[in-house]
């Protein structure tokens, strides 16, 4: 039997997210250019809502960034159709950001099985929450980013709950205000996407407005973490053949060395673009680690101190 525990029951107010909005009562009968009109305006609205939440989401970030910057993971949490984006945001960080594997944590209500298939009923097991939380031993040194489009999902809630009081930050994204999600997190980013044109189906607009809102505040950590240098994925690991061109390409981009030169320094670097800007600049690789390890990963701030040590200046940057 499901453990659905307090948090299942104690959240009773009216819903926006489910409300069956009267201007859609008829839409089956429409013609299919005036659903997709629609649909697409509802679209729009979900993008404007993710809009009004900047400063919501600028706050976490900030916030984010200063707990990353030691060891801690962060943590994306949440079920059904809310779970999968914040699930595909996180596993996006490793490819795009070469965020570490060890550092991502990934808490799905009906684990794996349920990114694939629906699993409804895991949505209410708070048991299965706290035992998640306490398996993973979220603690301080941890982000925790919980996605619900109702707000009172009961595993969603009671991970964020269960983390929150073992002291990991938290960020609660909901299309419901006031609701125990926004109101027990840290950081409540609230995103007013109203009713939806068929009631109740979450997978359109609250979805794409909480894509848009977890791919802003994910991206604007990475940011602020130095794993963008010049608009340039530079965190990026070459570990395939696109990857390896896409990587040699950033590096002639970045110092206007040859082709030959750049896959010189990429394959010394280990596929690392930020130690092989720094090779480039006839750093030793131990010396660009440690410029690194000083600089918190800032290709910017690595550079400038090889500069204060009377490194070479690369060239302007290609435009």
């Amino acid at each position: 039997m499901v453990d659905k525990g307090p948090a299942a029951n104690s959240f009773a107010m009216p819903m926006e997210t489910e409300r069956a909005s009267p201007r859609f009562s008829d839409i089956d009968l429409w013609e299919p250019k005036d659903v997709l009109d629609a649909l697409i305006e509802s679209q729009m609205t979900a993008v404007a809502a993710a809009r009004s939440a900047l400063t919501a989401i600028e706050s976490a970030a900030l916030a984010v960034e200063v707990r990353l910057k030691g060891n801690g993971r962060l943590v994306y949490v949440g079920a059904g159709t809310s779970g999968r984006l914040a699930v595909q945001d996180g596993a996006e960080l490793i490819p795009t950001f070469n965020w570490p594997r060890e550092r991502l944590l990934l808490l799905m209500a009906g684990g794996s099985e349920a990114l694939l298939r629906s699993a409804e009923g895991a949505e209410d097991d708070v048991a299965d929450a706290r035992e998640l939380v306490g398996r993973h031993a979220i603690d301080q040194a941890d982000v925790m980013v919980a996605v619900a489009a109702s707000g009172a999902t009961p595993f969603t809630v009671t991970c964020l709950r269960e983390a929150k009081a073992r002291g990991a930050l938290t960020v609660g994204i909901a299309n419901n205000q006031s609701t125990p999600l926004l109101l027990e997190a840290d950081h409540p980013i609230w995103l007013d996407t109203g009713a939806e044109p068929i009631a109740g189906s979450t997978r359109m607009k609250a979805g794409t407005a909480q894509r848009v809102a977890l791919n802003l505040l994910s991206t604007l950590v990475m940011i602020r973490l130095g794993r963008v240098h010049q608009g340039l994925m530079v965190d990026v690991q070459a570990i395939n053949a696109k990857l390896v061109a896409r990587s040699e390409s950033i590096l002639r981009r970045l110092t206007g060395k040859s082709a030959d030169d750049v896959h010189d320094a990429l394959e010394r670097a280990g596929g690392n673009i930020k130690i092989a800007v720094l090779l480039l600049q006839g750093i030793s690789a131990e010396d660009a680690a440690a410029l690194l390890t000083q600089a918190e990963g800032r290709l910017r701030t690595a550079l400038e101190l090889a500069a204060a040590a009377g490194q070479p200046s690369l060239p302007p940057t290609r435009r």
